[in-house]
């Protein structure tokens, strides 16, 4: 089930059976890999989406609009807010990095230096360390935002070097219409991506943040530590 963009966040009735149930069903099909981190998209969704997946026992929640889920997270239950891990996934405007940086724990979608050094800015103004992805847009959709793996490996060794943020990763998100073989192939090609950096810059990249509802079991069986569900858990 598709959710029109101009219905995101509407707090719309959540069956908690169906979360739990949709929960173990993913849980499942990825349990030969070790140490998947199921990250509950809720952008899509209101309070009760996270309330739900709370209930269910996911702590991770990712979110896409700062604005919106700001707003959002300050209504939860303060043993939500206590206990969740909150991650940005959305495409991060500079004008929007000081409130992102103070609301959320891990940033998927850093795109630019630029960014990075806004973060690291926002996060050292307020004594934290930031953690974040690089998003690798190696499928060169023009309409996606991300780094090329050129510009990604000119741009790495300064960001690392930033303080106030801990590069953890890289994400990825694969083309809507992609084929399973083509899938495999970017998804491995982060993977060996993420390889080629941790090598040429003595780094460890512990996460690899790809898959999503539809494309999740390829994503894990190349690697990833991390998938973002939203649609296959609250619907």
């Amino acid at each position: 089930m598709l959710i029109p963009a101009e219905h995101w966040g509407e707090d719309i009735a959540i069956d908690d059976s169906l979360v739990e149930y949709n929960l173990s069903a993913i849980k499942e099909k990825i349990a030969h890999y070790n140490n998947v981190k199921i990250i509950a998209v809720t952008k899509y969704f209101g309070l009760k989406a996270i309330e739900s997946g709370y209930k269910a026992g996911i702590r991770d929640f990712a979110e896409s609009r700062a604005i919106e889920s700001i707003d959002k997270i300050n209504q939860l239950p303060q043993i939500i807010k206590d206990n969740a891990i909150f991650h940005f996934i959305g495409h991060l405007q500079s004008n929007k990095v000081e409130k992102v940086v103070r609301y959320f724990d891990v940033i998927h979608s850093v795109d630019s230096l630029k960014i990075a050094k806004a973060i690291s800015k926002a996060a050292c103004s307020i004594n934290k360390r930031e953690k974040i992805l690089l998003q690798l847009n190696n499928a060169g959709e023009t309409q996606k935002s991300g780094y090329s793996k050129e510009q990604l490996e000119i741009d790495f060794p300064e960001i690392i070097s930033l303080d106030g943020i801990e590069v953890i990763g890289l994400m990825n998100m694969a083309p809507l219409a992609a084929q399973e073989v083509e899938l495999h192939r970017l998804f491995s090609d982060v993977k060996e991506f993420r390889g080629f950096l941790e090598k040429k810059f003595q780094v460890t990249l512990p996460e690899l943040s790809m898959g999503m509802s539809d494309d999740y079991q390829v994503a894990v069986q190349e690697g990833a530590t991390m998938v973002r569900i939203g649609r296959k858990l609250f619907t």
